[in-house]
């Protein structure tokens, strides 16, 4: 599971960068400002929880066990509904895909509270 985390992680990470160059270079004169800034959100938090993913694969292999693979995985579901509905939010303009985003939101926040019980209990 560590190497699978890892090589989600590792795709996370290129696909956020890659979109963030999307926005910066393509999107910035396509989509107002404020839509900007939404799909820059979602690139943000994809990357920070790209290196989210890194982190599990790391504790797997240190303290392998069911609360760091449920970490990993709700940092998986988390990018997608919370990147991804900022993504077609700020690409479609339909409002409404907003309130997918607070369900990834409670994905990343129960993600983060798996891997500090897991080192916890380490």
């Amino acid at each position: 599971m560590d190497r699978l985390f890892f090589a989600i992680g590792a795709l996370s990470a290129g696909i956020s960068v890659a979109a963030g160059a999307f926005g910066a270079h393509v999107l910035k004169e396509k989509i107002s400002p404020e839509l900007l800034t939404v799909f820059e959100v979602g690139a943000r938090y994809q990357m920070y929880h790209a290196l989210a993913l890194l982190a599990t694969a790391w504790a797997l292999g240190r303290w392998p066990g069911a609360l760091l693979t449920a970490g990993g995985w709700l940092f998986v579901v988390g990018t997608v509904l919370f990147s991804g509905s900022l993504y077609a939010l700020s690409l479609s303009g339909i409002r409404t895909l907003g309130m997918i985003t607070p369900l990834g939101g409670v994905a990343f926040l129960a993600g983060w509270l798996c891997l500090a019980i897991a080192a916890w209990k380490g």
